[in-house]
């Protein structure tokens, strides 16, 4: 009886002596990398400037490869579209060639009416131009969205937006424009509201490059039935419960007390603990989680041996370091 209770006293000391010398095996947090850019996790700015989210587009130029129509009034000799050549020419009856490129329509009628008037043809000829078809006359989308859009007469962002496709779940709504003679990016915010979509609806000019990032996302990590990536939505804020369920619920090996949600602000980081299991009961608060949050529960040792082999496998450790103990006393 006395071997028994001995042989029980051992089987509790081996267990007592697993859980501690699997306790300093959790990961440990060691702060953000020296090299991290200043500009870390710096949120954008809208751009408020009138005369930039109110500028209306300029009259276009003629540029090599465009298809245009010329058109003479009282004469049908300019019937057919001409392309303009790769060195910016223009190929037309009675006149030859004339250099357009880089010229706008009412320059161009203006060059054209001229050498018709300097040739004899024509007095005070009425001369028009117009693009059919045109290689620069566009807006380009770029980022959670692809797409090359025509800009012909008047286009707004959203007109833009609509041509190339719904937004994705994954899209944001901040949209930055690159534009040919800002030296700063355009940036608008799309937002949730009608009100403030109606005010970010700013006219696209050709050339315009539109950025559409991707939105933030926190990350789970441990002792959850799925690990990942989980983007945030724009309609509304993310909590840790919330995530939870994404992730499927936390699994049989976790340490609920040590939940831990590292947050990143800048060039600093910090480590806030948890209780899960009080926060799934409603006992602790639910807090909202922020881009780029990682979420990491720690597993149990114990707890993950017999998730994986069983009550089995957890008894045979613990055999074996009670066989270990005894042979070394």
């Amino acid at each position: 009886m006395s071997g028994r209770m001995r042989q029980g006293g051992w089987s509790w000391l081996a267990a007592a002596a697993l859980v501690l010398m699997t306790a300093g095996l959790e990961a440990q947090f060691s702060g953000p990398a020296l090299s991290a850019s200043p500009e870390t996790n710096r949120a954008q700015v809208p751009t408020t400037d009138l005369s930039i989210l109110a500028q209306r587009g300029l009259d276009p130029l003629i540029a090599p490869g465009d298809l245009v129509a010329v058109k003479v009034f009282g004469t049908n000799d300019f019937a057919s579209p001409v392309r303009v050549s790769v060195d910016g020419n223009l190929q037309l009856p009675l006149i030859g060639l004339v250099e357009v490129g880089g010229l706008t329509l009412n320059r161009t009628e203006d060059r054209i009416a001229t050498r018709l008037s300097a040739a004899g043809m024509f007095v005070n000829p009425q001369v028009t131009v117009q693009v059919m078809e045109s290689v620069s006359q566009f807006a380009t989308v770029a980022g959670e969205l692809h797409a090359i859009v025509p800009i012909s007469g008047s286009r707004r962002l959203l007109d833009v937006l609509a041509v190339a496709g719904s937004l994705p779940p994954s899209a944001s709504h901040v949209i930055t424009i690159l534009r040919q003679g800002q030296e700063k990016p355009i940036v608008v915010d799309l937002g949730t509201n009608p009100a403030a979509s109606a005010r970010a609806d700013i006219e696209i000019l050709p050339g315009d490059k539109i950025l559409i990032s991707r939105v933030g996302v926190i990350y789970i990590l441990g002792a959850f039935k799925t690990q990942g990536a989980i983007p945030l939505q724009q309609t509304s804020p993310l909590t840790l419960m919330q995530a939870t369920t994404l992730a499927g619920g936390v699994g049989y090996e976790g340490k609920f007390k040590d939940l831990r949600i590292i947050r990143t602000t800048g060039l600093s980081r910090s480590v806030v603990t948890v209780n899960i299991k009080a926060i799934l009961n409603g006992q602790a608060p639910d807090p909202i989680l922020q881009a780029d949050d990682i979420i990491f529960l720690p597993s149990d040792a114990l707890k993950a041996a017999i998730k994986s082999g069983g009550i089995g496998t957890a008894l045979g450790v613990i055999d074996v370091l009670v066989i270990a103990l005894q042979n070394h006393l």
